[in-house]
């Protein structure tokens, strides 16, 4: 929630985030699947209660002087539900992405989603396949990116220069190189944009690697940096 309150501040309108789901079927906000790397606990969300997860310190581990100072210790840092991140920011727009299979969270995820009335805001994403096909038999009218499939299919198509190409979901994210080849090039989003689909480029921080994804004609940037990804925006705007 710190992250999100002062990115919002920066002048965002988009947040990216990932969820999983308590074994009492709470949908909640972590990038991990574990509280390892954020908590130094040895344990799953999945098969934690909401309750039990409550009582964690989620800032416990962040240091930005590796392991000398961790600022965000004892700070009443938690893991929030998805229900309460929409609930605060009214005004912003979301790419929730899903990052676990088993047991399945879509149907909880559709009716948090529903319940904030926030569904005409929502992309939903993940790299797994199994999930947006879920999300795209139960809502066929929110927006989904590619997973990894749907990447594969794609690639085929703009190399075999298939105008016939119909793209199954309205986002291709993508990061710009994967082992040793470029993703995001001016010809993938031209071909991209051609499908009438949008490209976001992950996970992007640097300033000149953003504004070559722009010059490419990127729609957007997925950044742990937000304030910086919004200044080069604005900067190009203004230019």
């Amino acid at each position: 929630m710190v992250s999100f309150e002062r990115a919002v501040r920066a002048g965002a309108i988009y947040l990216e985030l990932d969820v999983h789901m308590t074994r009492d079927g709470e949908v909640v906000v972590s990038h991990d699947p574990n509280l390892t790397r954020t908590c130094g606990r040895d344990a799953f969300i999945k098969d934690m209660t909401w309750a039990e997860l409550q009582r964690v310190d989620a800032g416990y581990m962040l240091s930005f002087d590796g392991g000398a100072t961790f600022p965000f210790r004892d700070r009443s840092i938690h893991f929030p539900r998805l229900a309460e991140v929409l609930g605060t920011f009214l005004n912003i727009n979301y790419v929730i992405e899903i990052k676990q299979t088993e047991p399945s969270l879509v149907s909880k995820l559709l009716a948090t989603i529903d319940e904030a009335g926030v569904r005409r805001r929502v992309l939903i994403a993940s790299e797994l396949d199994q999930p947006i096909r879920e999300v795209r038999q139960l809502a066929l009218r929110i927006p989904t990116n590619f997973p990894y499939s749907d990447v594969a299919g794609f690639l085929q198509a703009m190399a075999a220069r298939d105008s016939a190409y119909s793209p199954p979901g309205e986002a291709l994210q993508i990061p710009p190189t994967y082992e040793g080849w470029n993703f995001v090039t001016p010809e993938s989003v031209e071909f991209a944009h051609r499908a009438g689909v949008e490209v976001h480029v992950w996970t992007v921080n640097e300033e000149a690697e953003m504004n070559q994804m722009l010059d490419y004609g990127a729609d957007g940037l997925i950044s742990d940096f937000p304030a910086r990804a919004l200044a080069v925006a604005r900067a190009r705007q203004s230019a």
